[in-house]
Parts: C-alpha cells; structure tokens; sequence
C-alpha cells in the first residue's frame, strides 16, 4: 500500500471513528464505567475484528493483487517526503489507540486494563498492513513506519495511565498549495485528493495547556491551547524532487500558535458536542510563528493558520 494511500486510509477511519465516539463520550470515562458490561463489550469486540478483518482482505485482493509479491523483505523509506508521513503514521495510531481506550471504558472494562488493551489498538490496526508491504515487490515493510506506530500509541496510552486524560493532543492541519497542480499524478488532482497526499499543504501539531500541568488556573482559560507544529514544503516527490523541479528548494517548517481544545467546549447539546468531538482532533485556524530552513524566509508570521 502507498504512503498516500495509508494516510488516506487511516485519517478517514480517524475521522469516522471519532465522530462515532462522542456516543462514548470521547476522552471522559462515564458514570458507570466500572461496571462491566457484556451486552456492550462482546459486540464492540466482535464486530471490530469482523470490520477489520473485512477491511484486510478488502485491501489485499483490491491494491496488492495488482502488484507481483516477493518474499517479505524491508524498505527504508526514511528520507522521504522530510519524515511528514511518518508523522502521519503517528497521528492516526495515537487516534486510534485512544478510540480503543474510550471504546473499552465504555463497555466497562476497568480503567487500567482498558488502558493497556486498548491503547494496543493502533498498533494492532496498522502493523498487519506493514506486513503485506513486506510482501509486496513493489514497496516493503518500513521500521520507521512501525516505529511511528509504535510513537503514537505510547503517546495515548502512556497519558492515560500518568494523567487519566490526554494533557499533550495530537492534531491536524492542512491548506492547499499550488505544487499539487504541478504533480497532480503524485500529489492529488481535487481538493479531498490533496488533503490527503500532498504533504506540503499538511501541518501537525502538539497542544496543550499551562493549565494542564501546573494544576492551578492562569491566566488562560482551560480551552486556550498552545501549540508547536512541524511541516515541510517544496517537495515534488517522495526522497528528491524530480529533474523538471530540481530548483524548489525543500525544506522543513517549524511552528508556535494558539489553538482551542473543542473537548473544553462540550455541553448537554449532543449534536454540538458530536461536532466538537470531531474537530478535535485538528488543529484550530489561528494566529502562527514559523521558523523554516528556507535560505530566503527564515520566519514569517502568519497572521491566520491552518
């Protein structure tokens, strides 16, 4: 499977997932959450093994079929893309992984058990996809993949068992940039396309509050977010740009900002609190610093940022 194609897939089963979460209420165990119950856990349980399994086989008969196998081999696709996709594999098994711890506490399941088992889910839904890239000629398993893998779930689960709740989030960003129109083959030829392969338009962020950890009230309010961002630019494909783009500079992009916590916002409203929910895991449009390694504009301020 492509890169491009694994960031489509799992921020589409991010986004979905969490919009379905608030009927859990996302990121807040319930009132009666230690109390086990099986009319919820057995079907949650089974039906996601049914679903993903379905979904495996669904990606191995209709992209890997197409594609000659070999026998299972590596790839090191570290340099590509300035690591921007790796930090994409991050972002969606963090998401991933507190989607199976909301998801177990909502069945009951006791707090520190469903930590640990459902802080594995991210890992459990993207390293069978790894395997079958280290099946396939065309690409092969990646170690920096499974390593970020690996970095998102401890990034859920570890907070869920120090803080109970998530102090650091993960988020998301994107605006468009005019180099997809150049490699639309490469970087998407519509705006959804876009979104999710052209990693230049792409933003991750790291939020949190002084509040969080301090335990006392500043001056800030509790949904008032800070946040440091990292992105890339100038990339007309994976680990170089081809001979026709050799003179766009690539370079990497750093990032301080304000952002909101819609989780802070949530009220009795429940379609209010679904969308919420759901924006939370991206990052709110607002006020930027950005430092780069572009030799002409070391830092911009960016007045509004998404």
């Amino acid at each position: 499977m492509s890169i491009p194609s694994k960031l489509y897939f799992y921020l589409l089963l991010c986004i979905f997932c969490l919009i379905n979460c608030n009927e859990v209420n996302a990121f807040k165990p319930t009132e009666d959450s230690n109390i086990f119950k099986p009319v919820r856990f057995y079907p949650l349980v089974g039906g996601s093994i049914v679903l993903y399994g379905a979904t495996l086989y669904g990606l191995n008969d209709l992209w890997y079929k197409d594609y000659p196998r070999s026998s299972f081999h590596f790839f090191n696709d570290n340099k590509e893309w300035l690591q921007m996709d790796k930090i994409g594999h991050a972002y969606s098994a963090y998401y991933e992984s507190i989607i199976g711890i909301e998801g177990l506490r909502w069945t009951g399941v006791k707090d520190k058990k469903a930590i640990l088992a459902g802080g594995l889910v991210g890992f459990i839904c993207q390293t069978p996809i790894e395997v079958l890239d280290g099946f396939s000629s065309n690409w092969g398993f990646s170690v920096g993949d499974f390593a970020a893998n690996v970095f998102g779930c401890v990034l859920a689960t570890s907070q869920e068992l120090i803080f109970n709740e998530q102090k650091i989030m993960f988020k998301f960003s994107f605006y468009p940039t005019e180099y997809a129109s150049e490699r639309p083959d490469i970087l998407g030829n519509s705006f959804v396309q876009n979104l999710l392969k052209d990693y230049n338009g792409q933003t991750y962020w790291l939020s949190t509050s002084m509040n969080n950890f301090t335990g006392k009230r500043h001056f800030f309010p509790d949904w008032l977010y800070f946040s440091v961002g990292y992105g890339a630019n100038g990339m007309m494909g994976g680990e170089e740009n081809p001979p026709e783009f050799i003179d766009i500079k690539r370079y990497r992009q750093y990032y301080l900002s304000l952002d909101i916590n819609t989780l802070k916002l949530k009220g009795k409203n429940k379609m209010l609190n679904a969308f919420l929910t759901a924006f939370s895991v991206i990052k709110f449009p607002a006020p930027a610093l950005e430092f780069n390694n572009d030799v002409k504009n070391n830092f911009k301020f960016h007045f509004f940022y998404f």
